[in-house]
């Protein structure tokens, strides 16, 4: 289906504004939220996102971090599902890194702001779909 899956997929999340990231509420139920495109992304296993520490999804990727992100190509009907964790970076390293001009509209005291933090993916497996088919496949750890 794809020469280079990493590849392939990889073109389509950049291509993207928009990346769609689903966490768990108490009772089990899947939460889906639009966000801005990750900040930071390394193959198809890790992304890093900018969020408010005092967010909706914070406390339910804190209480389960079983989350999923998915990303849709409508021009060309194409989309990946990854499937994975979600973890909560609040350390200066991590909040520096994916800092950028600007984001002081949403963090007004700047990257070292307490409703700042990091939302760090981490991808197990995911889907991919094309062509009216589908390919299912594992995210291997570098």
């Amino acid at each position: 289906m794809m020469k280079d899956p990493e590849k392939t997929i990889g073109n389509l999340i950049d291509k993207q504004t928009i990346a769609f990231i689903a966490s768990v509420d108490e009772e089990g139920f899947p939460l889906m939220k639009a966000m801005l495109s990750p900040r930071k992304r390394e193959g198809i296993r890790e992304f890093w996102f900018s969020t408010n520490t005092s967010s909706l999804r914070v406390a339910q990727y804190r209480a389960n971090p079983k989350a999923s992100i998915y990303f849709c190509d409508k021009r060309f009907y194409r989309g990946v599902l990854l499937v994975g964790t979600m973890e909560v970076l609040e350390d200066d390293a991590s909040k520096e890194m994916i800092w950028q001009e600007g984001d002081t509209l949403y963090y007004p005291l700047g990257v070292t702001d307490p409703d700042y933090c990091v939302l760090r993916f981490a991808a197990t497996h995911g889907r991919y779909y094309a062509n009216l088919s589908t390919k299912e496949f594992e995210v291997e750890v570098t």
